[in-house]
């Protein structure tokens, strides 16, 4: 893994929100790293900061966001220190996103030929005939039937199944070294929910790089290569998606993976994590895990656990794990 190409760097991020009188720590110390080709994906719970951590790299917030960071770079590129102008130039061309609600990311008042073409042409400075020609040539790739229709038509005249391909199409026309889908199932049926998701492990090899955001574990494993586990604003697991996928060691991850509904189920009940997600104004100290954890020990509520490597590639912040394994 130290000799793939490194695409995107991400070191002790923080992203606090100010209010009248208190401040909400929605991202408090992410580290993660991503390799020219892989796809990473980032689960937890609404709430966990997986949105607050992307929309940080982009430095796409509102005006009482505040981030620190040690690093974040994209291809050697140190994003914190980009101009609003040169910001511009590299969303959608350097970073594009695919959100979970596509229909409000998208102008009702023009075609989709007009959308598309005005990316394309603003980032690969070509002219309109050539834009026609990419817009088309994505739509194609993406699947979309009667990609003639598609361009002359205005978004209400496409389903949402069709709305969400046409986002993936834009987010890829102009060749954007890391892709984010942020929840990009969540307003479609279960049908097109499966073929989106086909069609993201599709068009990885289009990318330098896929950040997938998910609750859903279960999505995770058939399209990504390693897994961050995010529990109130900070990362307790990461590694191999396979390793964590089915040799889980955090209490929460367990949680997340026992609440997967499952055919085989012998006593027929839905599992779930007890408790709430804690505030992000006032965490508990400590884990913050550990009001919800079923095998907290007392340090577990006193010092918050260091991020340790269990095993090579797979890493887990709990003191519990630490102790059964002589760390």
């Amino acid at each position: 893994m130290d000799t793939m190409e490194q695409l995107l760097n991400v070191e002790n991020l923080k992203t606090y929100f100010k209010l009248m009188d208190s401040t909400v720590m929605a991202v408090d110390g992410v580290s993660f790293l991503i390799n020219r080709g892989e796809a990473l994906g980032v689960a937890g719970e609404t709430g966990s900061g997986k949105t607050v951590t992307v929309n940080s790299i982009m430095r796409n917030l509102p005006l009482n966001a505040y981030v620190t960071a040690d690093a974040i770079t994209l291809e050697g590129i140190d994003l914190l220190s980009l101009s609003e102008k040169q910001l511009h130039s590299v969303w959608g061309k350097k970073i594009a996103m695919i959100f979970q609600n596509p229909t409000s990311f998208i102008n009702p008042l023009f075609t989709i030929e007009e959308q598309m073409t005005d990316v394309i042409c603003f980032h690969e400075k070509v002219k309109n005939k050539q834009a026609v020609k990419t817009a088309r040539e994505m739509l194609v790739l993406v699947g979309m039937p009667d990609p003639d229709v598609v361009l002359k038509s205005y978004p209400f005249q496409l389903s949402a199944g069709m709305i969400q391909r046409i986002m993936i199409a834009l987010s890829l026309s102009c060749n954007p070294s890391l892709l984010i889908a942020d929840e990009p199932t969540t307003a479609l049926d279960v049908t097109i929910q499966a073929q989106i998701l086909k069609l993201l492990g599709d068009i990885k090899a289009h990318t330098g790089g896929l950040i997938l955001i998910t609750h859903n574990l279960a999505i995770i494993k058939d399209i990504c290569d390693r897994v961050v586990i995010m529990y109130a604003g900070k990362i307790v697991e990461w590694g191999d998606v396979h390793q964590v996928m089915y040799l889980p060691m955090h209490p929460y991850t367990k949680g997340l993976l026992d609440a997967i509904p499952r055919l085989n189920n012998q006593d027929k009940r839905l599992r779930y994590i007890p408790g709430n997600i804690p505030s992000a104004i006032d965490p508990p100290s400590g884990c913050r895990f550990s009001p919800r954890c079923m095998v907290a020990v007392p340090i577990c509520f006193e010092q918050e656990p260091p991020m340790c490597e269990k095993v090579p590639g797979h890493f887990v912040a709990c003191y519990v794990i630490r102790k059964e394994r002589g760390i």
